[in-house]
């Protein structure tokens, strides 16, 4: 299995990759907030000069909105600055959640630039003044829309290539950005040939749209640094690895701690033999810990240990009939952890029950009455547990 110098080794080699793989992510994400800054402020000062010239509410909006844009993107320098900073004693798990902060905060930018823009557009409604628009101005407006178009895409694809929330937002955001642009031009265009002025209303419309942008980026923002399940995909990988070790007969309660984009760490139950020994878990554990951190960047910080009984037979018999028992209650999602002492006289397992179910513990004591009902000799002892790593629960 290795020593545990070997371990020890082995993940410090693996750190020091994780390390220049995050270095490599973290500047990606910086030049690409870098090209965000540069393009945004571009355009922002020729929008605002032809918003000014035209008296276009709906051109001097968009100008105000890539300098929001222009924000967000030194919010996620900073933000990816900061989340890179090595573990210390206070935050011995690092700061990546960082990201997701400034994530939210991007989030709230994007949503106070729609309500105040969408004040301003009622004003124009209210108080309506005609554009007068140029040649200039429409081809600038063009310009505006390929530029935002490519910037999204850019910044959008480099953001889900890193797991970068923040990158993402803002890709979306410019992608969402371009077709109001383009919205303004078709006003624009509209107003020119025809003399009907739809600016304030254009406005209003795309103060709407930015507002709900807004909302859905903080909402799922909030939701992750509330906790959310790990990706199904991991969870089956991790799942997948462990249950590759011979000596594990199953593998269950996989819980992930997210502390940052693509950092987790967590903890799983084995089950195992009756018969090894401490010297062969504590190997066993080991190599699984290290096998797992090796092919995912997950690291287990703890594995517990569930006995299986194989010195009687008859074991076997009682766990296919309890099962049986178990399975027939439609919310029983899974059984593990199954035990039988004979001295004292006792049977203990752990069930995983769904959400569905009004009242959890209430199935719990159902299964337990039909259990002892079964066993009468026997104290029987269930345990509720919870799959943080899948939907299914």
């Amino acid at each position: 299995m290795g020593t545990l110098r070997e371990f020890e080794d082995n993940l410090n080699l693996d750190s020091k990759a994780t390390g220049k793989d995050s270095c490599t992510r973290a500047n990606a994400v910086i030049r690409a907030s870098l090209t965000g800054v540069a393009a945004n402020v571009a355009l922002a000062g020729f929008k605002a000069a032809v918003g000014i010239l035209t008296n276009s509410i709906a051109i001097v909006l968009d100008a105000v909105n890539n300098l929001s844009d222009a924000a967000s993107s030194v919010i996620t320098i900073v933000g990816t600055k900061l989340a890179g900073k090595p573990a210390d004693k206070k935050h011995p798990f690092g700061y990546g959640r960082i990201e997701y902060m400034t994530a939210m905060v991007i989030a709230i930018l994007v949503l106070y630039a729609g309500i105040t823009s969408f004040t301003e557009s009622v004003q124009k409604i209210l108080h309506p003044e005609k554009p007068a628009y140029t040649i200039t101005a429409l081809v600038i407006i063009a310009a505006a829309v390929i530029v935002k178009i490519l910037l999204g895409r850019y910044v959008k694809s480099v953001g889900e290539k890193y797991n970068s929330d923040s990158l993402i937002n803002s890709g979306t955001d410019a992608m969402m950005d371009s077709i109001i642009s383009a919205s303004t031009l078709a006003a624009a265009l509209i107003c020119t040939f025809t003399g009907i002025s739809l600016e304030a209303w254009l406005g209003a419309v795309i103060s709407v749209v930015i507002i709900k942008s807004g909302v859905e980026m903080l909402r799922d923002t909030i939701s992750k640094l509330l906790g959310e399940r790990a990706d199904a995909s991991l969870a089956s990988k991790i799942r997948k690895i462990v249950d590759s070790f011979p000596q594990v007969h199953g593998a269950y309660d996989l819980a992930l701690n997210n502390y940052g984009p693509d950092r987790f760490s967590g903890s799983i139950h084995i089950e195992v033999a009756d018969t090894m020994t401490a010297d062969e878990i504590d190997a066993l554990t080991r190599a699984i810990t290290m096998k797992v951190f090796k092919e995912t960047d997950v690291l287990l910080y703890g594995i517990s240990v569930y006995s299986v009984n194989t010195k009687d037979p008859k074991v076997s018999g009682m766990r296919e009939k309890i099962s049986g028992i178990v399975h027939r209650n439609p919310y029983v999602l899974q059984m593990h952890g199954f035990f039988v002492h004979e001295n004292p006289a006792y049977i203990r397992f752990d069930l995983v029950i769904s959400f569905d179910a009004k009242d959890r513990m209430e199935e719990i004591r159902k299964i337990t009455r039909e259990v002892e009902e079964a066993y009468p000799d026997y104290k029987v002892m269930i345990a509720l547990d919870t799959d943080f790593s899948t939907t299914s629960n």
